[in-house]
C-alpha cells in the first residue's frame, strides 16, 4: 500500500505525513529531504548547478539513508547525519533548482521507486501522486492559504533559533511557489484523483485523522 501527500510548502505535509506513518505503524519517506541533500552536497563538492550530467552522476554516487530516532527522522548522507544542515533557507531554495533538473529528477524518482517496491509507506512531496507513484492506493494533496502557510513556517524557524521576520517568509514561499508550479518537469499540481484538504483551519491531528479515515473505510488496514 502507498499514500502519496503532495502540497506546497507550509501546508502541513511534513507533520502530517509523519503521523499517518506512525499511526499506520509503515515507512515514511521524505523525498523533499533527499533533494536538499542533493543539492547540499552539489554545494559542498563545488558543482555547477546548470550541469546535468554533473548533477547525474553526483546522484548517482550518494548514499542516502533515513533512520528513525525516537520522533524524529533523521537523513544521513554516508555517516554524517545532515537532518539539520539541510532545513536553510538556502537548501530550501537550491533544492528546488535541482530538483528541476532532468538528470537528477530521473535518478531520485527511480530511488524513490525502489523504496516504494520493498513495502507500505506515506510518501511525501510535491510529485508523488501525479509522476513517481502515480498507481497509488490512496493520493492526497494538502493547500492552506499563504498567510496560514507563511506563518507555519515562520514558527516552524523561529523555534529553530532563525532571526527572521514573517514577510521575508511569505515572499520566500511565494518565489518558492512559482518556481515548483513553473518547472516543465514534475511540476506540483494535484493529481487528478488525489483527495484535496484544505488544512487552513484544521490542525494535524485533525488532518491526520481525515487520511486515516479514508484509508481505513476501504479495509486495506484495519483500526
Amino acid at each position: 500500500m502507498i499514500i502519496t501527500i503532495d502540497g506546497p510548502a507550509g501546508s502541513g505535509k511534513s507533520t502530517i505525513s509523519k503521523q499517518a506513518a506512525k499511526e499506520l505503524n509503515i515507512l515514511y519517506l521524505d523525498t523533499g529531504a533527499m533533494y536538499r541533500a542533493v543539492a547540499f552536497q552539489a554545494k559542498q563538492q563545488g558543482v555547477d548547478f546548470q550541469d546535468g550530467k554533473a548533477l547525474g552522476d553526483l546522484c548517482a554516487g550518494l548514499n542516502l539513508r533515513f533512520q528513525k530516532d525516537s520522533e524524529q527522522y533523521r537523513l544521513f548522507l554516508g555517516a554524517e547525519d545532515i537532518s539539520a544542515v539541510i532545513r536553510s533557507p538556502e537548501m530550501d531554495m537550491l533544492s528546488s533548482g535541482v530538483s528541476a533538473v532532468a538528470e537528477v529528477r530521473r535518478a531520485m524518482t527511480e530511488l524513490q521507486r525502489k523504496i516504494g517496491a520493498h513495502g507500505d509507506l506515506v510518501a511525501e512531496g510535491r510529485d508523488m501522486g501525479t509522476v513517481v507513484f502515480p498507481q497509488a492506493e490512496y493520493k492526497f494533496f494538502l493547500t492552506a492559504s499563504p498567510e496560514a502557510r507563511a506563518e507555519r513556517r515562520f514558527r516552524e524557524r523561529r523555534a529553530r533559533g532563525e532571526a527572521v521576520d514573517l514577510s521575508t517568509v511569505a515572499t520566500e514561499l511565494k518565489t518558492r511557489d512559482e518556481q515548483d508550479s513553473r518547472r516543465i518537469l514534475a511540476p506540483l499540481r494535484q493529481a487528478s484523483d488525489a483527495k484535496l484538504i484544505d488544512t487552513t483551519e484544521l490542525s494535524p491531528d485533525q488532518v491526520t485523522t481525515l487520511i486515516l479515515q479514508a484509508v481505513r473505510a476501504d479495509n486495506f488496514v484495519k483500526a
